[in-house]
């Protein structure tokens, strides 16, 4: 398989700490590669260094083989490197359909931009039905729709989802994996940051488990259901 994202013993952190000591790791062109790891793990530093806001401080980061550490955010989205942010941010003053405009605001064609809006709509028909409502109106469940699909609207190569399960009911959980699995299906590669075990490698391709800022354990995601440094990640033993 062919590496569409690689970091090669990324080191980064905050002030003079490091969080992250020597990560390596690929997300394979078409695949869900998942992340998992608790809280302090080191996953947002992660996210944060892929998409340029921390400084890595040694390591390399290539995105299609190009180097990225150094390139400003921007850049990287330039790219067709998106992220939907933990926390379902949307822009609560705004309508569902500005929302989504807001993600496509690089594409300067409209028909793109209308193609796009379809593309989303056929994924999230509810988003549809409330174009014109504010999207601080919606509810969570309806607001993590939102999220994803402004992710989408920039048409992304590599989309990252950071915790996208936090705070919903199992219900949304649920719906939201099976749309993680579906944007896959449409040719998106996906890096899902994720502490749900369970749901996350039933969707996923392969994975990497991050405790204390190092990956201790790796592989396809069978493999890692019943992986002791999983466990150990987790609960301790």
């Amino acid at each position: 398989m062919t590496a569409q994202l690689s970091l090669r013993d990324v080191v980064a952190g905050y002030d003079q700490a490091d969080v992250l000591s020597s990560v390596s790791l690929e997300v394979e062109k078409g695949r869900i590669t998942c992340l998992l790891g608790a809280n302090g793990a080191g996953k947002t530093t992660l996210i944060r260094a892929i998409l340029g806001l921390t400084p890595v401080r040694s390591g390399r980061i290539t995105f299609e083989g190009r180097e990225i550490a150094s390139l400003p955010t921007h850049g990287i989205v330039a790219l067709g490197v998106a992220c939907v942010p933990e926390g379902r941010r949307v822009f609560p003053a705004m309508s569902v359909a500005d929302n989504l405009r807001a993600g496509a605001y690089r594409e300067r064609d409209r028909t793109q931009v209308a193609q796009r809006f379809q593309r989303v709509y056929s994924i999230f028909p509810r988003l549809e039905e409330r174009s014109g409502q504010l999207a601080g109106t919606l509810s969570g469940g309806e607001q993590a729709m939102l999220s994803i699909g402004r992710g989408l609207m920039g048409a992304p190569r590599l989309l990252i989802f950071d915790e996208p399960s936090l705070g919903l009911s199992p219900l949304f959980v649920r719906q939201n994996f099976n749309v993680i699995r579906q944007i896959n299906d449409l040719g998106v590669t996906v890096l899902l940051v994720e502490q749900n075990v369970r749901q996350t490698l039933e969707i996923a391709h392969q994975g990497y488990v991050l405790a204390q800022g190092r990956v201790v354990a790796a592989g396809e995601a069978d493999s890692l259901r019943n992986n002791a440094e999983l466990r150990a990640a987790y609960f301790g033993r």
